[in-house]
């Protein structure tokens, strides 16, 4: 029997992993990383915001559980993030770019989620999984918490995803199988938004067992920016299914995928930290993972994933 807290400590140190493996393969194609390095497996560096804004969401459940409104969060932003900002903001994506400038020119959420044209930014659900964490077992509450979240940032198929993910890490906390885990991402977004529907179809083209159909299936190929929500979850939760939940397995194929590989393997590796607990993640990775440096958010300089997954878990 794997422990609540156990799976919190495995899914947000998964995420770490996920994110730092992938971070050197962000933006490029499963071809040049496949040049580059045949199959990645190994953290060569730290993590990147996707780690960082997991930790300070980890932080508003901490203070305000269930009673998290789209209010507080946005205060939090003002008082812990925004005066930090001295130029621009280091790796951040562009739904907290838009939403800081929202918040500085005195909007409230919902607007600040809509004023800017990022709102399907995957910002929310790479750091979803503590939402999941907080609600084992619970997807309809972690889906409604991370919406208050994702009210304050992004809007439409952003929030979808951010859903998606937290509602797939509450089942993955209950002890639900990868299929399971999948279904009940879906089960929590409409079903014919773009994020059920590539979802849906990332599954469908892993079935094939060709890796390029999953690009065929959910690859924008025409955008030029890859932290598109709908793309990234579905690729996500494709490789979380692919590597059978094993957190090695699921995050060397999402970090593959390329694209926004960084955020793929993040979301990967916590659906899977989640399912097999802290003893599934690789030591090798885990030896790897130390206090984030703040690099993107000042604010949660110092913290190391596996307190804040212990402060998640305590009560559960």
């Amino acid at each position: 029997m794997i422990s609540p807290r156990d799976r919190a400590r495995g899914c947000l140190l998964g995420l770490a992993a996920g994110d730092a493996l992938g971070a050197p393969a962000e933006n490029l194609t499963p071809e040049e990383i496949r040049r580059r390095w045949g199959r990645l497996t190994e953290i060569e560096g730290g993590g990147t915001d996707d780690t960082e804004y997991a930790i300070f969401a980890a932080s508003l459940l901490v203070r305000h559980g269930h009673a998290l409104t789209a209010a507080d969060v946005a205060a939090a932003y003002r008082a812990e993030v925004i005066p930090s900002v001295r130029g621009p903001m280091r790796g951040a994506g562009f739904s907290e770019l838009g939403t800081v400038e929202a918040l500085r020119r005195g909007l409230e959420p919902p607007l600040t989620g809509l004023v800017h044209s990022h709102g399907w930014s995957d910002g929310l659900a790479m750091r979803a999984a503590p939402y999941g964490i907080f609600c084992p077992g619970d997807p309809a509450e972690a889906a409604r918490l991370v919406e208050q979240d994702g009210l304050v940032s992004g809007s439409g198929e952003g929030i979808m995803g951010g859903r998606a993910v937290a509602g797939g890490v509450a089942a993955a906390m209950g002890g639900a199988s990868p299929d399971e885990v999948v279904d009940v991402a879906l089960s929590v977004v409409p079903a014919d938004s773009w994020t059920a529907r590539n979802v849906t179809r990332a599954r469908d083209a892993l079935r094939t067992g060709d890796p390029a159909a999953l690009h065929e299936a959910v690859v924008v190929r025409h955008y030029p920016w890859t932290d598109v929500a709908p793309e990234a979850v579905a690729l996500a939760m494709a490789a979380f299914l692919a590597g059978n939940g094993e957190v090695e397995a699921a995050v060397t194929y999402g970090v593959g995928l390329g694209r926004d590989a960084d955020t793929i393997g993040a979301i990967a590796g916590a659906l899977a930290g989640a399912a097999q607990g802290e003893g599934g993640v690789p030591a090798r990775w885990a030896a790897r993972i130390g206090p984030v440096t703040g690099k993107c958010l000042p604010v949660v300089a110092g913290r190391h994933v596996l307190d804040v997954a212990d402060e998640l878990a305590e009560g559960l």
